[in-house]
């Protein structure tokens, strides 16, 4: 491939992962067509999509934006997942894809652009973004729902009181 071909699809592949600052590195070696279409069927469902590139390309294309400690973890035959929506979703249904197609290997993946590489099963335990929302409500209504508690409290054992005495006094 001459080097006008090869810095073409470099710039392509730039411009198609350009906004996304989340995927993972997986393996598909050994697994038969039927199997990978049912992943990639899976996969959009979750709006994710499986695309097999060329590493060296990916690690160019990678190379200074959120995506770029990916290039080290494309070694060997490689295909990329990457996701519109939660990536962390997306981990958890490859995990669950591993143990049905044994021959699904799950490498590495970055996160919201934090250049540490993780793998796979790791993201998958990571909680997502509408479990961290859940909580954070939580813990903000937690102290209001305390405060409520404490208010009715007093009320009810003054209405309590008042009723003993009351029927004690029929």
């Amino acid at each position: 491939m001459s080097k006008a071909i090869k810095a073409l699809m470099t710039q392509q592949l730039k411009d198609r992962f350009a906004g996304l600052d989340s995927a993972c590195v997986v393996e598909l070696t050994g697994l038969d067509v039927a199997a990978q279409e049912k992943l990639r069927r899976r996969l959009r469902e979750k709006s994710a999509r499986l695309e097999v590139v060329k590493n060296s390309l990916a690690a160019r294309a990678f190379e200074g934006g959120p995506l770029g400690p990916l290039g080290k973890a494309m070694v060997g035959p490689c295909a990329l997942v990457t996701s519109s929506g939660s990536l962390i979703e997306v981990a958890k249904l490859l995990v669950e894809a591993a143990r049905e197609f044994s021959k699904l290997k799950l490498k590495q993946a970055v996160v919201d652009g934090d250049p540490s590489l993780l793998s796979v099963e790791d993201v998958s335990r990571m909680r997502g973004k509408h479990e961290l929302l859940g909580e954070v409500a939580m813990l903000i209504s937690s102290p209001g729902r305390a405060i409520a508690g404490c208010l009715r409290s007093p009320q009810g054992k003054i209405a309590g009181c008042l009723k003993t005495i009351s029927e004690k006094a029929a």
